[in-house]
């Protein structure tokens, strides 16, 4: 039988279809139908596709890269350890058959080399014990075929809030003498302390992560407020105005530049008088 017949993907309207073989056009139909979205105004998580249906890859592939994912591909597990070894890859998608050997095998290598990427398990496989085997190899998650697009999409959300919040526990960020601690949302500026509100914050950090890139007005409307944010064309200036007032000083580098007819970027201008 067809691995991927047992997938269970996402009708247009959002509302999980029964399972149906595998088709090309099914994602190509259902962008017709939804909105497109917005490009991520900052780095897209990297996830790697590891199984060797190859129809299987580029089904997952479109879907999650039609969520704003960065995602690439491996039919082995020898070419996936590879990868893994080579690059940075924020989530492994990992299916337990593999031609050479099992992802319960890629899992224990992985952490017998010392290697955290997180791996969700993707299989047919429903039996107790070998869940267990897979948690125990090392895998943070575990998902039975047949599974549905949206709960395979709420788990790769899930996973990499963890990660973020784990790294972001002890993350510091800086530009000139701006101190931020995204955990803490904490803000100094030479060494003064500096109190923010919950959206000015906001908007410093998203800035803060990508210093000296322009972020255009639409994809920070979009970061802050939503898509679909429907208000007064000022709402941007007026809380870019206000956090200028609480993190600029005289005598030192302006940060929050204006990029005339496009947006706002954070970089260490002439001193402000």
């Amino acid at each position: 039988m067809h691995r991927a017949a047992g997938l269970r993907v996402r009708a247009a309207g959002g509302v999980a279809a029964g399972p149906i073989p595998l088709l090309f056009g099914f994602s190509s139909l259902r962008r017709r139908l939804v909105p497109s979205r917005p490009s991520r105004p900052l780095a897209a998580p990297r996830l790697l596709i590891v199984d060797d249906d190859p129809e299987l890859r580029h089904f997952l592939r479109t879907e999650l890269e039609f969520e704003g994912y960065s995602c690439s591909e491996a039919g082995s597990g020898q070419q996936a350890l590879g990868l893994i070894r080579n690059e940075s890859w924020d989530l492994l998608l990992l299916d337990w058959s593999l031609p050479d050997f099992s992802g319960v095998e890629v899992c224990r290598r992985l952490r017998q080399a010392n290697l955290a990427t997180p791996v969700l398990m993707l299989t047919a496989r429903d039996d107790v014990r070998e869940r267990v085997e897979a948690l125990d190899s090392g895998a943070d998650d575990y998902l039975t075929k047949p599974f549905s697009l949206e709960e395979l999409l709420a788990r790769v959300r899930a996973r990499l809030r963890r990660t973020y919040l784990a790294g972001m526990e002890h993350e510091e960020l800086s530009l000139a003498d701006l101190v931020v601690r995204p955990a803490s949302r904490e803000v100094w500026r030479g060494g003064e302390a500096i109190n923010l509100t919950a959206k000015e914050f906001d908007l410093l950090l998203l800035l803060l992560r990508q210093p000296q890139q322009v972020h255009s007005r639409e994809a920070i409307y979009t970061a802050l407020w939503g898509p679909l944010v429907v208000g007064d064309d000022n709402l941007l200036d007026v809380y870019v105005r206000h956090l200028r007032r609480k993190i600029e000083r005289s005598g030192a580098p302006t940060l929050i530049q204006t990029v005339r007819g496009v947006g706002f970027m954070l970089k260490a201008g002439e001193a402000k008088a």
